[in-house]
Formats: structure tokens, sequence, C-alpha cells
């Protein structure tokens, strides 16, 4: 279950999330301080452990990969990724430098002080973006939350998708609408996607990584890339 670590300043809870080798013993523990009731991206939200658990179990293809973790908040995915390997930037909106510092935060409380944090803002082509390497992998999770920013965070993955046609965007999100579909979008901006069952990564149980977050949430995961050429 998730630990709390009465130590440290009464504005953070410390969480641990264990992600597990199902073949051996081999094992991740990853701490995060949360502050409840602040910003969206100041905790840990369901669909964070189910990516960090698929990022966990692909650790050999993320080894030495790029990767971009878009809306990191407690960048529990992005510090995995990081742990196994990979060179991660952690992003946050622009407009919000208390969820950045907080990425840096835990960063620093897992040992990756040198993982650098960018303010992106979905839907716009900044100089910030622009800057980025070319990316072979970008994690998000629960970034289509409010219906207004899918068009804005595809335009994102559509950008540095073209900077690199083989890379892949993992994603998971909470349905909460069956109203709500990205298919469209996805058609506009050229991109397509695969459904991936959580059960192939063992992420379809209730305490996931030691943690009851997921529970009976509803949550799904695709990965999502350039259409190809026909």
């Amino acid at each position: 279950m998730c630990n709390v670590d009465e130590s440290v300043s009464l504005h953070f809870i410390h969480k641990t999330f264990t992600f597990e080798n199902h073949k051996d013993k081999h094992a991740l523990t990853v701490s995060v301080p949360e502050v409840l009731g602040s910003q969206y991206g100041m905790y840990v939200w369901p669909c964070a452990v189910v990516l960090a658990q698929y990022v966990w179990t692909m650790r050999e293809k993320v080894q030495r990969k790029t990767v971009l973790e878009l809306g990191a908040g407690v960048s529990l995915p992005g510090i995995v990724a990081a742990k196994c390997g990979a060179y991660v930037t952690l992003s946050d909106s622009a407009e919000i430098p208390l969820c950045l510092e907080h990425s840096r935060r835990c960063s620093e409380l897992n040992e990756l002080p040198g993982v650098p944090v960018v303010g992106l803002t979905w839907g716009e082509i900044s100089p910030e973006l622009r800057s980025l390497p070319p990316v072979d992998i970008i994690l998000g999770s629960d970034v289509f939350y409010e219906p207004e920013d899918f068009e804005d965070v595809l335009v994102t993955i559509s950008f540095l998708l073209r900077r690199n046609p083989s890379g892949q965007f993992w994603t998971t999100f909470q349905e909460r609408s069956s109203d709500w579909t990205i298919e469209t979008l996805l058609n506009k901006w050229n991109l397509q996607c695969t459904d991936v069952p959580l059960d192939i990564f063992h992420a379809n149980k209730k305490h996931l990584a030691g943690s009851t977050l997921p529970g009976n949430h509803s949550i799904q995961m695709m990965i999502v890339k350039a259409q190809t050429m026909t």
C-alpha cells in the first residue's frame, strides 16, 4: 500500500510505488511527494500508475531512448523511464510554474537531479518545443481530461512525430464519457492509434505497484503513431 513518511513537512505526503518483474525478483521503487488539494499535477492520478507500469514492462525498449513526458506533474512514468535508462525530459504547462517545480522536486527525490524540466503549453509551437531533440517515446497520462484540450494535445503530438516519424505516443486515459472521442482529431492530424489491453502488462488489478489507485476506474491505454503513407 502507499506509504506515508511522517518525517517530512506536513505539506507533503510521500507515497511509494514498487514495480515488480513477474519473471524474477527484480523491482523498482519510486517515491512521490504529493500535495493534496493543490494543482491537479501535484498528486498521483490512477492513469499515471498504469502508464508507469507499462514503461516498467517495456524497460528494455525505453533504455537509451529519448523520452518526453507531457503534463508530467509528479512525473511517475517519466521517473520510471529515467530509472530504466532512458534520456528523459519532463514537461508541464508553462503557465503553471508550481507544477514544473514539483516535477523537479520529484526527480531530485528519486536521485535524478539532472533530468531537464521544461514548460510546454499544449497546442503552441513554442521555442521550447522546437528546441527539443527528436523524441522516440512521448508519455502522457490522463492528458485527455478536458475535451477542449484534446486537439491541443494532438497538435503537440503531431509536431513531435513529424520530427521523428518512427516515434510513439504512449498514453493512458480514464473513460469519463462515452460521448468523448478523438478519432476525428487523430485523422485530422494524420495520426493513428492502437489500443493496448491492460492485462498484457499486468495492469488489470486493483493493487498495482502497491497502490489501490487504479481500482475499478475505467482506464484504457493506447499507442499513437504517425499515419503510414499508402
